[in-house]
């Protein structure tokens, strides 16, 4: 066993300057790192995070003071960054730091023990060694005891409020039990079918029955996402953004959707690239709305930066396990949009299958849930279902796989249950 392990503190703290919120789940203190330059600069980045600065590469500098120069400068923070292939084994490399501590510290204590040794030096080295063991223990895992007197309890005094994100759309609702926490799910479909439409009615219902929903855009600006959602909300023709061609009745119904969204718990990013970013933007919101039932919605897959250049399958591939992780150890649905190949395109049937996914293998093994969206008129202008969409889902976890089909207003950009289209919002 090492008696220090400087490529685990190099990696945790590498990964706080990635991921600033990070900082607050560290279980690791200063005396716990063997090199003095990592000491410095956990000092620094803990004395930012109380005055509730958001950790980065400048904040850390800044505390940092004269003693950058005792780090070797800000070069060697930088190097910590871009050293980290990902945040997601922060918690592993946190106990190989208090495993090389544990060792440090009892093989300091024996020598003073062996160099002077007496009954009371015998009981303080016996005291010494058992604090030093439990430095960093992990806590002990529940028992299946306990996870089935937690689900007795559940059962019998449910929650008042609804645990799950609710789509509003009463079939499919049914089918899934809404967007459950802890999963990731997929929203799969070509160009112009209705991702981005289904994303924010998604996103739209959730604010409304006062959830907290963030959208992470990689296509388009905040504001052309917001006039989409006011005219899925006011029932405005999406057309008339162009020219700004609205009428007065327009104008008060836009008016009444811009007031009720004013007051939704809602935060559009349209700048985070990388999943470096979307992580670190996800985490500081929640832990700046702790209380929020929170959904992430991101549009879509094959525009996020994977964190290391490599064959494109294995960055999606680490896109999505990264995404996955951070669902679960969040405990919030992450609703991730994906772009279809063109292989749908060369079949006569042109539902979508798992196989149409690009780089399928590792969406569909991370994924919780898979909804493909098809509608018929996208390929025939003639066909008797103008403006429905099916939403197959093709995978589900924990439910049912199957269709629902749901009304697609167009020109509004706005889903609704079939036979609810007149009803209003």
């Amino acid at each position: 066993m090492r008696l220090e392990n400087y490529e685990a503190e190099a990696a945790v703290l590498g990964a706080v300057l990635v991921d600033g919120t990070l900082i607050r789940q560290l279980t690791v203190e200063e005396d716990h790192f063997y090199d003095s330059r990592h000491r410095l600069i956990l000092r620094a980045m803990k004395q930012a995070d109380e005055r509730d600065a958001f950790i980065d590469l400048v904040v850390v500098t800044t505390n940092l003071g004269d003693a950058i120069h005792q780090i070797g400068g800000t070069g060697y923070l930088l190097n910590l960054a871009e050293a980290v292939a990902s945040t997601a084994n922060i918690e592993q490399h946190e106990q190989l730091i208090f495993d090389a501590y544990r060792m440090r510290k009892t093989r300091e204590a024996a020598i003073r023990y062996s160099d002077n040794p007496s009954e009371a030096d015998l009981a303080e080295l016996i005291s010494s060694l058992q604090n030093y063991r439990d430095a960093g223990a992990v806590t002990q895992e529940k028992e299946t005891f306990d996870y089935l007197v937690e689900i007795t309890n559940e059962m019998s005094s449910p929650p008042e409020e609804q645990a799950n994100c609710m789509t509003s759309f009463e079939h499919l609702d049914e089918m899934t039990g809404g967007l459950q926490r802890g999963d990731l799910l997929i929203v799969a479909a070509r160009p112009s079918v209705g991702k981005t439409a289904f994303a924010l009615n998604l996103a739209a219902a959730h604010c409304k029955n006062g959830g907290a929903s963030s959208i992470f855009s990689l296509e388009m600006g905040t504001k052309s996402l917001l006039k989409r959602m006011i005219s899925a909300k006011g029932r405005l023709n999406g057309q008339k953004w162009r020219n700004m061609s609205f009428v007065v009745d327009d104008l008060k119904r836009a008016m009444m959707a811009i007031g009720e969204i004013s007051e939704w718990k809602l935060w559009i990013h349209d700048n985070k690239r990388t999943v470096f970013d979307i992580r670190s933007a996800i985490r500081k919101k929640i832990f700046d709305n702790p209380d929020g039932n929170h959904l992430v919605i991101i549009d879509y897959l094959q525009l996020i930066t994977a964190s290391r250049r490599e064959r494109r399958d294995l960055e999606i591939g680490e896109i999505t396990r990264e995404l996955k992780l951070l669902a679960i150890e969040l405990n919030i649905p992450i609703v991730l949009l994906s772009q279809l190949s063109r292989g749908v395109e060369s079949r006569q049937n042109k539902r979508p299958l798992m196989s149409d996914l690009r780089e399928s293998g590792n969406i569909e093994q991370d994924a919780d849930v898979i909804f493909f969206l098809y509608r018929e008129d996208y390929y025939q202008s003639s066909t008797e279902k103008q403006s429905k969409i099916e939403v197959i889902i093709s995978k589900q976890r924990n439910g049912p796989t199957g269709t629902v089909e749901l009304a697609f207003q167009k020109e509004y950009g706005r889903f609704v249950d079939l036979g609810k289209g007149e009803l209003t919002n």
